[in-house]
């Protein structure tokens, strides 16, 4: 949808403004999210070069966007190094 169209619409009907606020807010937030997955430590960009990326991280390297209850500075390596 042109800019043009949209803005023509919204002189036309104050009351669209919030809903195309906040569509592209949840676009944006949509598209920030898929970068961030595609950049995360379990996505293999390079196969030749490193194909198991998620090897090369440490014990204490948080995955989780969020971690409630888990303290990654605490936690120790278990398991044989590859």
């Amino acid at each position: 949808m042109p800019i043009r169209t949209v803005i023509t619409h919204a002189k036309k009907h104050p009351g669209l403004i919030p809903q195309f606020f906040f569509l592209v807010l949840g676009m944006t937030g949509a598209s920030c999210y898929l970068i961030r997955l595609a950049k995360g430590p379990h996505v293999s960009w390079n196969r030749k070069n490193n194909p198991e990326p998620w090897n090369t991280y440490g014990p204490n390297y948080q995955y989780k966007l969020v971690a409630v209850n888990t303290d990654y500075k605490a936690l120790k390596k278990e398991g044989p190094d590859f």
